[in-house]
Parts: C-alpha cells; sequence; structure tokens
C-alpha cells in the first residue's frame, strides 16, 4: 500500500494537485474496496491494484480543475469513476452517482458509508428515467456512450448553466459530428495522466439558447 499511497501522491502532484493526507487516506481506502469487490461484482475491467492508481484514481484526478460549482451527477458510475474520486476532493460539493446496475450501486453505497461520504448521494435507476429536484450545474461520464446518447439522455436534468464533461480516450471526430444541434463542445483537452499510455481527452459541452426568430 505505500507504494500505492507515494504513485498516488507524485502522480496527483504532477497533475497540479496537492493530496491531504485525509484525501489519500480516503482515496486508498476507495482502492482498497474497489479491488475487494471487483473480485465478485466485476465492477472494473482492470484488476490489478497497480494499474488503479493510475487508471482509475489519477485518469479521475486529471478532471479536478474543470469540475465547478456545487452539484454534480456521475452518469454511468460503475465502480465510482470519478464520481467517488470527486466527492472526496470536493467536500464542499455535492454529488450523485448514477448507475441501473444494482450490484453497483450496492457496491457504491457500501464505499458511502465506509469512506463517510455525507456529499454523495447513491441512485440506482436509469438515466433517462432519473428525476432530480434541480438542475445539475454540471453532468460528468467516464466512457458512459456516445456524445449523442449522453447528452440526450441527461438534457431534462440541466439548464443553460450546465456543463458536461465527456472523458474519453480518442478525440471523438465522429461522436462529435453527432451531437445535437443545440449543444455545442465549448472547451476540449488533452489529459496527460501519469502511468496511463493511452490517449485521454476531456470535452467541455453546453446547451445553446436558441435564439428566438418569431
Amino acid at each position: 500500500m505505500a507504494d500505492h499511497a507515494a504513485e498516488l501522491i507524485q502522480g496527483a502532484a504532477a497533475l497540479g494537485i496537492e493530496l491531504s493526507p485525509e484525501q489519500t487516506r480516503q482515496l486508498l481506502a476507495y482502492l482498497e474496496l474497489l479491488h475487494k469487490w471487483n473480485k465478485a461484482y466485476n465492477l472494473t475491467a482492470v484488476r490489478d491494484p497497480d494499474e488503479m492508481v493510475s487508471r482509475h484514481l489519477l485518469d479521475s484526478l486529471s478532471i479536478l480543475p474543470y469540475v465547478q460549482g456545487e452539484r454534480w451527477l456521475d452518469v454511468g458510475s460503475g465502480g465510482g469513476m470519478p464520481g467517488i474520486i470527486l466527492a472526496i476532493m470536493r467536500p464542499d460539493a455535492r454529488f450523485t452517482v448514477l448507475d441501473s446496475n444494482g450490484k453497483k450501486t450496492r457496491f457504491l453505497t457500501q464505499v458511502r458509508l465506509e469512506l463517510g461520504l455525507a456529499n454523495l448521494t447513491v441512485v440506482q435507476n436509469r438515466v433517462e428515467a432519473y428525476q432530480a429536484e434541480q438542475p445539475f450545474h454540471g453532468i460528468v461520464s467516464r466512457a458512459f456512450s456516445s456524445l449523442a446518447d449522453f447528452t440526450h439522455l441527461t438534457r431534462h436534468l440541466s439548464d443553460t448553466d450546465t456543463r458536461w464533461l465527456a472523458m474519453k480516450g480518442q478525440y471523438p471526430e465522429e461522436e462529435l459530428a453527432a451531437l445535437p444541434v443545440d449543444f455545442q463542445v465549448t472547451d476540449s483537452a488533452q489529459l496527460a495522466v501519469p502511468g496511463c499510455q493511452g490517449s485521454r481527452h476531456l470535452l467541455i459541452l453546453q446547451r445553446q439558447v436558441q435564439a428566438d426568430n418569431g
């Protein structure tokens, strides 16, 4: 575990993020739970804890500078990436992690309890059926679906100030061509994730208010 702690702290520093001792403890405790539950629940294809530090923790931490606002939704959260990691890093904000798979939401609930994440809400539902009390400031997904599906299925959970953060591998040119007409990319970044060999991109989208021609 000491090796994982060193890799996590150094990797976060390379991303410009300084972890407090408590954040480091919670992130490593989450990693341990993920590895333990993964044996039975198949939460992630990455089974080696040595790989999980870079491919799950640091990959999720890489988008932290773009997470602004108080209410966030992680769609298709699965094993909790990036929602759990963001909730640990932003105790001042509220995060909802949503997944339709009962095994995965049971795991997420256990993480919330064991790590004492009072700012985390776990929801088992299909995103198109989920209703929120108020629009989210941000909606994030990590390999949940195509950009067109991601924006279409979550449109009812947004307002014109909502920002969508889509974590992707290669820059998704074809998916962008299929975006709904009222969505546009307001920013994009190529993410350099320590320990990750593959290409990583973040796309930030927002709904455009249509001008009233009448």
